[in-house]
């Protein structure tokens, strides 16, 4: 049930979650129903069919912050006080952590061990153990004292984009992306051999909207040493977005007194270089860094190569090369660049176990 639906469709979910508990309750079994709402609009029919005094679940796993998002707490806990007034529920189960704010008599189930991962029985004893679930049956567990793989998993809510996105500490080419707000800062990034000066550009919400790289990043043929970077938000989710408007490059021959002054306060901060901070996870986390325009410098069985947006008679493209040869391959989109071998891999295969010497995003 999340913000951004339409409130027929909420209304909806919220029918076809009561029919199911009901259904289920008139053939003998124990139903705990899952309590979720929108904004403040959806109050009025969201916590119908639930009886008073009831034991709930509700999950925080959506409007908790992880990743790259901030939470949703605020949404969440004005349900959450509305639903202990409206439901007045014995129990709650929580999904994932609770928030200390949250009031009541809470019985926390870990989100992780919940998965389906965790599930002890297979088909041909599903029916056993289906008894536990039945009012009555036999070996009926003690409700107080949840076994994570007996509950099903919910993390809905919220809006489905997720908390607004938020810089990984861990991350420096991130963690300048938040400043001052109204000032130009000049901060220092460390990589694994050197490193280079940033200038960036904040709005009046303290959020960069231009960083200029004193660095070609081994890539002189798509960059000069400066080059400035122009940064978009989406609007839904807050993701920054390198990759809206080409580089803005400054070559010698149409800029022979140099590039724009771009004036900054003195230094600010000092980022040295952190490999496993800057190790891309998950496949995932690679092909959205490449998309919003990252320029991303890898070492992969002792030779370094270089990734970066380029555009090409106004649309984007991807590039990708060894900086000891600047032959590159460009790519329409980032899907087809992980098909890339590199050496005897292709680049999909080794791209979350090379060391990443530089990365943007």
């Amino acid at each position: 049930m999340y913000l951004e639906m339409a409130p027929v469709m909420q209304l909806y979910n919220v029918f076809r979650n009561r029919w199911c508990g009901a259904y289920w309750a008139s053939k003998g079994m124990r139903v705990i129903p899952t309590v979720n709402w929108g904004n403040e609009s959806t109050f009025d029919f969201c916590f119908e069919g639930i009886e008073k005094g009831s034991t709930v679940a509700v999950s925080t796993y959506m409007a908790s912050a992880h990743d790259n998002r901030q939470d949703q707490k605020e949404w969440f806990l004005k349900g959450y006080k509305e639903m202990l007034r409206r439901i007045e529920p014995e129990k709650i189960i929580c999904y994932n952590t609770p928030f200390a704010e949250m009031e009541g008599n809470i019985i926390p189930v870990d989100y992780e061990r919940s998965s389906w991962k965790y599930m002890r029985f297979e088909k041909k004893d599903a029916e056993k153990e289906l008894e536990s679930f039945m009012i009555g049956g036999r070996n009926e567990p003690n409700y107080d004292i949840l076994e994570p793989f007996r509950i099903g998993s919910t993390k809905g809510g919220g809006s489905a984009f997720g908390g607004k996105w938020r810089p990984n500490p861990n991350k420096p080419n991130e963690v300048i992306l938040q400043g001052p707000p109204d000032t130009i800062q000049r901060y220092f990034i460390e990589t694994r051999k050197e490193g280079y000066w940033v200038l960036v550009k904040y709005n009046h919400e303290g959020w960069a909207i231009k960083i200029r790289h004193f660095s070609d990043h081994g890539a002189p043929g798509n960059h000069t040493n400066p080059h400035d970077k122009e940064i978009e938000y989406d609007p839904m989710n807050g993701t920054p977005n390198f990759n809206a408007h080409p580089d803005m490059n400054y070559p010698a021959a149409e800029f022979p007194e140099g590039p724009p002054e771009f004036k900054s306060h003195p230094i600010t901060r000092f980022f040295s270089y952190n490999p496993e901070a800057w190790r891309f996870q998950t496949l995932a986390e690679f092909k959205s860094s490449v998309t919003r325009g990252a320029e991303i410098n890898f070492e992969w069985d002792g030779r370094e190569y270089h990734i970066c947006p380029i555009w090409t008679d106004g649309q984007k493209k991807y590039a990708i090369m060894p900086l000891d040869t600047l032959q590159q391959s460009i790519y329409d989109c980032v899907e087809d660049m992980l098909s890339y071998c590199v050496g005897s891999e292709q680049l999909r295969s080794i791209i979350k176990q090379a060391e990443i010497l530089d990365r943007t995003l």
